[in-house]
């Protein structure tokens, strides 16, 4: 098994999840046929990727790691999920260092938080009795780490928006400033507090189709990204109209 910088995201939850070395560790208890079998943290990786590696017992971790992980409160300490992100992170490593070869613009913390996220997601729709549950969940956080990967390689990040729109605002008066007859009017309204907004926003324009013809219409073509996790605060609202709409 290959691993990652001490730094990375994937590096912490290895600390988070094996704590200091001294530490008391609570084992998986798992179900092989009639036996019963007490597995510590190390000993379940090993099941799933070790040189010695059981296919029996390793559909028995999976599906009691994901099980343990289903059947916790949404306000619990969340000590099984990470634990199913933590069985999976070996089996992402491949695709992990594929997918920055191939694009190194990326950034690896970006990617890293992007493939947890992608198990997490996952599990939430998993059944703990799918055969091969544990490759159903890592197939499936995979093709999202690639299609991630596609999706914001065509993007093109803006780092402070508000502080572009002020300099343009300070170049040319709004009043004398030309309306595009296909241009786009952006308005952003950050929440009513002095931290104003703190976030990351990408716009991403599809690539021409073969022989250089674009689709129709540019509006449904135009994707706007801005994700934040379900339980966040909200970062701000975002509207976007034709130039010279009513507002």
């Amino acid at each position: 098994m290959t691993s990652t910088g001490p730094g990375t995201v994937f590096a912490r939850i290895d600390r988070e999840v094996l704590g200091p070395p001294d530490a008391t560790r609570p084992p998986l208890t798992v179900h092989v046929g009639p036996q019963v079998l007490s597995l510590s943290l190390e000993e379940s990786r090993g099941a799933l990727y070790g040189p010695r590696r059981n296919a029996v017992l390793g559909s028995a971790v999976w599906r009691q790691a994901v099980t343990d992980a289903r059947r916790e409160p949404r306000d619990g300490h969340g000590s099984g999920r990470l634990l199913v992100v933590w069985l999976a992170l070996p089996g992402l490593y491949r695709n992990l260092h594929r997918i920055l070869r191939l694009w190194r613009r990326l950034d690896q913390a970006d990617l890293e938080a992007e493939a947890v996220l992608a198990v997490l997601a996952a599990l939430d729709t998993m059944d703990p009795d799918t055969p091969d549950v544990g490759r159903c969940l890592t197939k499936e956080t995979v093709n999202r780490m690639w299609a991630y990967a596609r999706r914001v390689t065509r993007e093109i990040p803006v780092v402070d928006i508000l502080a572009l729109a002020e300099a343009r605002k300070t170049t040319v008066p709004s009043e004398e400033r030309p309306t595009p007859p296909e241009g786009w009017h952006l308005h952003i309204t950050p929440p009513p507090r002095r931290e104003g907004l703190y976030a990351t926003i990408c716009f991403a324009e599809p690539r021409p189709r073969q022989g250089g013809r674009q689709s129709g219409t540019r509006l449904p073509d135009l994707v706007f990204r801005a994700r934040r996790h379900e339980e966040a605060d909200l970062i701000g609202t975002l509207v976007l109209r034709p130039a010279g709409a009513h507002r």
